[in-house]
């Protein structure tokens, strides 16, 4: 009798299987898989913020779910510590470093991959591999630096320290995307008359745009989480 019943029970599930798609086993349910493992620590640091410390502490309590939520962590943050002054200076400069880089990596980019001078493909390998070298190996002489300027312990001693690393990624970045640009473009620009600078602003970076764009973000990721500088400057 057993035996009977575990048969059934084989081709009840079997049957079940085979009118379950296909798609749904092999894509979709990986992918509600990947979903949970991507978006629980998102889901935890959530649930943690608003946990009161009894609950943090707690053995007994579900960890998984908060019971009486709280909002003292975001006060005390908020208006008990330099939290904002930290955050204001962390956008400033990130934001300045930002725009500085990609103002002089556009006019190292453009000269290196269109006016084609002497030596410009060594150039443009050098920069490749400066920005390669560790930062923890370039503060200790910008520290130097920084310090015989009088700029220690200040904002701008991160927004001059940061192209460093900033501007040779920018660089290498945009002259992957002027390489894209067709020159003949500024060939006909150039018989009509047009200088190298009209060229640059009204031809080429209208064109680059979503070049400069994604140098911008990366530039911005980049000093947003840069940790030695602004520990030791």
């Amino acid at each position: 009798m057993s035996k009977t019943a575990d048969a059934r029970a084989d081709t009840v599930g079997m049957s079940f299987l085979d009118s379950v798609p296909r798609k749904m086993v092999t894509v979709y349910l990986p992918l509600v898989v990947f979903l949970i493992v991507l978006l629980f620590p998102f889901y935890w640091m959530a649930i943690t913020s608003v946990k009161p410390d009894a609950e943090l502490l707690s053995r007994d309590g579900n960890p998984f779910w908060v019971i009486t939520p709280t909002l003292s962590h975001f006060h005390k943050l908020l208006f008990q510590t330099a939290y904002p002054q930290w955050l204001w200076n962390t956008v400033l400069v990130s934001v300045v470093s930002t725009f500085v880089s990609l103002a002089a990596s556009v006019f190292a980019a453009y000269a290196i991959e269109r006016l084609r001078f002497t030596g410009s493909k060594h150039v443009g390998l050098s920069i490749f591999l400066a920005y390669m070298v560790p930062p923890s190996i370039l503060f200790i002489p910008l520290a130097n630096v920084v310090f015989n300027l009088g700029l220690f312990d200040t904002r701008w001693a991160l927004i001059l320290t940061y192209p460093t690393f900033l501007i040779p990624f920018c660089t290498w970045l945009l002259m992957g995307y002027f390489r894209s640009i067709p020159a003949e473009l500024e060939e006909c620009a150039l018989i009509d008359g047009a200088n190298r600078w009209q060229i640059l602003v009204k031809i080429v970076l209208p064109l680059a745009v979503p070049g400069l764009i994604s140098a911008g973000i990366f530039a911005f990721t980049l000093s947003w989480n840069e940790f030695i500088y602004a520990l030791t400057f």
